[in-house]
């Protein structure tokens, strides 16, 4: 037995969750009454980091913030930057894709009991109330936009704190993130009972159904992660992008889309950002801040979801609204984390531009809700890799111009 979790160990961790999804697989296809226990491993997964998120979000801002010496230059200007451009340009790159590859759907039922916001006046409220919310509300609904702004206001206040309020404060922010990466530990026997129970309770019939939708999703995500995004690295550090690119989807985005949570992937970005030789004071910040704003795969989700709603009901779409959707699904985007819901309630608001029916474009977030599987771990792994990606563009794009080497192959 000793053996056995010797060589398990060995085993790097994408290995390890390859052979966790494999196993579920065979359990739910042969096996799915005698297996259900294996149910509750990915509950348990899934609880723990949700558990963990919130409060390893607001003590890492926090803990940066307060540390952050007078003087010392940050890059955070032109990585937020960087964080709207990369989402913007995912909008509309789904929106050019929409048109060149029309998707029809088959509408239905299956998105009974949800909510959506109203227009974009009401998505900018909830923003905003979400802000000022209450620091205990905020951590326990896991309100991220509330988080961040509380993290903010206390590192700031703490800035002229005793070095052991701060030290204290440090310490605490290295246990969460150790804690983190305990319960990725456990993401084989996690992702083991998530896919169990995905199969079991949809089939796998109900995901080949819309492989044409989801072929649109993953193919705009892919062409965004490995032509758009390396576009934009490119025009910043003026060198090959790609060893950055590939460095940042198998160390952040393979993991990101097994925990399909940009918060839990946290402390693996920043360990990635240290391997980079990147500023901690910048990422730090723009690390924890990427998890909340930056959502280039929720950008693609909305408009390639809403358009496929407009090609199904023949509507005739100009040029100028194309472009508007683009700006929209960037904005919803930014905020998705600050809805109930995410992304997927953020459908009916685009939809709204076309004129579509309220209760047609819920069940558009029905088909929406049938392909989370797939959909939420693609658009996870795309906004988790990205925010490293930025930040270290931003960062390279300085040392470019002091002259400084930046040798990505030797980083990699």
């Amino acid at each position: 037995m000793k053996s056995i979790l010797k060589k398990w160990n060995q085993l790097s961790l994408v290995k390890q969750i390859i052979i966790g999804l494999i196993v579920g697989i065979i359990l739910a296809v042969t096996i799915p009454q005698a297996a259900k226990p294996v149910v509750i491993f990915g509950s348990l997964f899934v609880g723990a980091l949700k558990a963990i998120a919130p409060v390893l979000v607001l003590f890492l801002v926090m803990s940066a913030i307060a540390q952050h010496k007078a003087g010392h230059q940050t890059n955070m200007k032109s990585i937020i930057f960087l964080y709207l451009l990369g989402t913007f340009l995912a909008g509309l790159t789904a929106v050019l894709a929409s048109f060149i590859f029309p998707v029809g759907l088959t509408l239905g039922k299956g998105a009974e009991g949800v909510t959506p916001p109203g227009g974009v006046v009401e998505v900018l409220k909830t923003l905003l109330m979400n802000v000022v919310d209450n620091p205990f509300n905020a951590l326990v609904n896991a309100n991220y936009i509330g988080i961040l702004a509380w993290a903010v206001l206390l590192g700031l206040a703490l800035r002229k704190a005793q070095d052991t309020t701060k030290t204290m404060i440090s310490n605490v922010s290295d246990a969460l993130s150790k804690i983190v990466t305990w319960v990725i530990k456990f993401a084989p026997l996690g992702i083991l009972g998530l896919v169990f129970e995905s199969i079991t309770a949809n089939g796998i019939d109900s995901l080949l159904s819309y492989g044409k939708l989801l072929a649109l999703l993953i193919g705009c995500m892919a062409f965004v992660a490995l032509v758009v995004n390396p576009a934009i690295v490119f025009l910043a550090i003026r060198q090959n992008p790609y060893p950055l690119v590939f460095k940042c989807l198998k160390e952040s985005g393979i993991t990101a889309f097994f925990t399909r949570s940009s918060a839990s992937n946290i402390p693996v970005n920043m360990k990635l950002c240290e391997k980079l030789g990147l500023n901690k004071d910048n990422y730090s910040v723009s690390i924890p801040l990427g998890a909340t704003i930056n959502m280039a795969g929720a950008a693609v989700t909305i408009s390639v979801l809403t358009l496929a709603a407009v090609h199904t009901l023949g509507i005739e779409v100009n040029l100028v609204t194309a472009i508007l959707l683009s700006v929209l699904s960037a904005i919803s985007a930014c905020g998705a984390s600050g809805v109930a819901g995410g992304s997927l309630l953020l459908i009916p608001l685009a939809c709204s531009l076309f004129g579509i029916p309220g209760d047609v474009a819920m069940q558009v977030v029905g088909v929406g809700f049938v392909i989370g599987v797939l959909q939420d771990s693609f658009e996870t792994a795309l906004n988790s890799s990205t925010d490293v990606l930025f930040t270290a563009a931003s960062e390279y794009t300085e040392w470019r111009k002091e002259g400084k080497e930046i040798n990505i192959q030797k980083a990699a």
